[in-house]
């Protein structure tokens, strides 16, 4: 191969290696790994070209990074919380748009069928709750769905399936990331069609001031389980300057990771939905409290702070 091929071939790559934080000690181990290789082939077939002391020096510095970390002292599951997975995010930033940008798209759906076809809600959520919300409705007390078994019982119950969820969601995206789309179409549509039958009963505000109080964490964790699909998915279609092997093993490792973040979401808002949730006489002012709480976590510990996080480390 002549110089100036492998250099096209390789030179966006090596530039990313470069100039762009890697997003877990892995990430670093691998790109050492992808560099030593190309030093070898250029030392190999351009020796003292610029080519073969550029990738030195870059090797060299990966080098030093890798025995930087080992020196660390810092505890691996506080380092990861407190850097790696927001570096994650960071790297993959518009990967979870787009989930975000699909889940919206398919709640519109939802609502938009629920509107042009009434039993549409009795498909999706089911005959036995649709009449048990309907009966809740005409005692005045249309959440009273959340109140019927024990805090315990169903905290468990809750956080296990929502985890689930979230790992076969992240799972599906192995089908090219068409069975993550098929996942946020499932729950955007359901999404969309439940909220809109409550806006045809009346009760859409206060319906929202209630569910929103752990859908806030949950619906967000269930988009961010679709971006780390996506992510797994796109690596498969996608490959860019690697193998296509190496390009899925990165991004299922990636995704995975992703995944198992959400996991202490998923808690919390399991939480939120069995102890707090079901107390439909709250004051809205303490409703509204907990949702922009919610919601202002979500916005800066995967926006602003793995934002903040890269630029500080890209200095």
């Amino acid at each position: 191969m002549r110089e100036a091929v492998f250099l096209r071939q390789n030179e966006a790559k090596w530039q990313q290696y470069a100039n762009v934080p890697p997003a877990s000690p892995d990430d670093l181990a691998a790109r050492f790994v992808e560099l030593t290789d190309d030093l070898a082939y250029a030392q190999t077939f351009y020796p003292n070209s610029p080519t073969a002391r550029y990738l030195n020096d870059l090797a060299a510095k990966q080098h030093q990074a890798i025995y930087k970390n080992k020196s660390e002292s810092t505890g691996r599951f506080a380092s990861f919380w407190r850097t790696e997975f927001p570096l994650l995010v960071a790297r993959h930033h518009t990967t979870l748009a787009w989930s975000l940008v699909l889940f919206l798209i398919f709640t519109g759906i939802g609502a938009l069928s629920a509107a042009y076809d009434e039993s549409f809600v009795r498909v999706v959520l089911g005959d036995d709750y649709v009449n048990r919300t309907l009966a809740n409705i005409e005692r005045g007390d249309p959440m009273a769905v959340y109140k019927g078994d024990s805090e315990t019982s169903m905290f468990l119950a809750i956080t296990l399936n929502n985890i689930y969820v979230s790992l076969l969601t992240y799972v599906l995206g192995v089908l090219g990331g068409l069975g993550t789309v098929w996942a946020l179409f499932r729950n955007g549509v359901m999404l969309g069609s439940f909220q809109y039958f409550f806006f045809t009963k009346g009760v859409l505000l206060q319906s929202a001031l209630t569910i929103w109080i752990h859908g806030t964490l949950e619906i967000s964790a269930i988009v961010l389980a679709g971006g780390a699909g996506l992510v797994m998915g796109r690596s498969l279609l996608f490959p860019g300057t690697y193998s296509r092997q190496d390009s899925f093993r990165q991004g299922a490792r990636d995704g995975l990771k992703l995944a198992i973040g959400l996991v202490p979401i998923f808690i919390v808002a399991g939480f939120l939905e069995s102890f707090v949730t079901r107390h439909t006489e709250m004051p809205r002012a303490l409703s509204l409290f907990i949702i922009g709480s919610s919601a202002a976590f979500i916005v800066w510990y995967f926006i602003i702070y793995p934002r903040q996080l890269q630029r500080r480390q890209a200095s």
